[in-house]
């Protein structure tokens, strides 16, 4: 007779472990199916996401724009074990620099003028999850130095406290800059970036997975159709071909805008190139390449920014120093560095 209970447990067992087990299989793929495609790259792409998930090791995801970083972002935490605590999305590159350190860290009651209130920053409201830092090569020096604390040793202090705080979050950063070039302009830390890169994800261009398309066409068609209580209309052979030869520099979402576009705006049955606004499409896409006025433009920016970097960092973010020593008079020498979207205090060691 206990032979025959403990044979009726085992097969319990056995059913609740399949059950699980198709759970987790049916929640993968709901999950992956937001990364649209069939092609290799994204196969290759759905399979590092379910590796990386499993871990809490940093993430930095890197793209063009819109080739779908915060999709994956978002992937690797429904599919870790965190998927039941807060996803926090931060785009970096949206926040003023003298905003930046209360809105990720937030701030105490009191802490600066009109303080009233205790404000949560981002790293709190991420607390159990997951915190998503986009765009992460805009932030400046005095913000890296933070981060790299946080990183490291989970701690962070919120403007005004005297208490240090402790986090349990997992952080995925993403960026369509090359870092490496940062590091050697000297506006991005060497040790911020190994940091990051512990697991590095690269989410390949649109026009490098054109077997793609097709499948996204249909995708945000039915949306589009859907969402605005239209019929879809036939593409017309023409129109198919341009959209499949097109290098879309937008990618996914630029894809997405052009075919919403065709929903709101298509006014017969069959939507040809004639018949819709391709005016984006056309003026890029019989493009030879950059003018020699537009590389001889780019190459005195960057030269400027070099310079300008260098000049800073030499005399510690004195601009007054730093003019007499360029022979430019201060105006000239702010209007430069507002034009790169530089600030002397990134340069300042004692700020560090």
């Amino acid at each position: 007779m206990p032979r025959m209970l403990n044979r009726d447990f085992d097969t319990k067992d056995n059913v609740m472990d399949e059950r699980e087990t198709v759970k987790a299989s049916l929640k993968r793929e709901a999950v992956l199916s937001q990364l649209i495609g069939k092609s290799e790259a994204i196969r290759s792409l759905h399979k590092k996401i379910a590796l990386i998930s499993s871990c809490d090791a940093s993430v930095l995801i890197t793209g063009e724009t819109g080739t779908g970083k915060e999709r994956a972002a978002r992937a690797i935490h429904y599919l870790g074990n965190r998927c039941d605590k807060p996803f926090i999305p931060v785009n970096c590159g949206a926040i003023p620099e003298n905003l930046f350190e209360n809105e990720i860290f937030g701030h105490v009651r009191g802490a600066f003028t009109h303080a009233t209130l205790q404000q949560k920053g981002c790293v709190k409201e991420a607390e159990g999850g997951t915190l998503f830092l986009d765009e992460i090569g805009t932030i400046s020096p005095f913000i890296q130095v933070k981060l790299l604390r946080l990183l490291e040793n989970k701690e962070y202090k919120p403007l005004g406290d005297s208490h240090i705080h402790t986090a349990n979050i997992r952080i995925i950063t993403a960026t369509n800059r090359d870092l490496l070039s940062l590091i050697r302009e000297g506006t991005f830390r060497e040790d911020l970036f190994y940091r990051l890169n512990i697991v590095l994800l690269h989410i390949p261009p649109l026009r490098e997975r054109r077997e793609d398309i097709p499948l996204l066409i249909d995708h945000f068609t039915g949306k589009y159709c859907k969402e605005y209580g239209r019929q879809p209309g036939t593409f017309s052979k023409a129109l198919e071909e341009y959209l499949l030869t097109y290098d879309w520099p937008g990618n996914v979402r630029e894809l997405e805008n052009k075919i919403q576009q065709f929903i709101v705006m298509g006014t017969t049955d069959v939507i040809t190139p004639d018949t819709m606004q391709l005016s984006t499409i056309d003026a890029t896409h019989h493009k030879t390449g950059p003018s020699l006025k537009t590389l001889k433009k780019e190459a005195m920016n960057e030269f400027e920014k070099r310079y300008i970097v260098k000049l800073l960092s030499e005399h510690n973010g004195n601009v007054v120093t730093a003019a007499k020593s360029s022979g430019k008079s201060r105006t000239a020498l702010w209007n430069l560095i507002r034009k790169h979207h530089l600030s002397p205090k990134q340069f300042r060691t004692d700020s560090i």
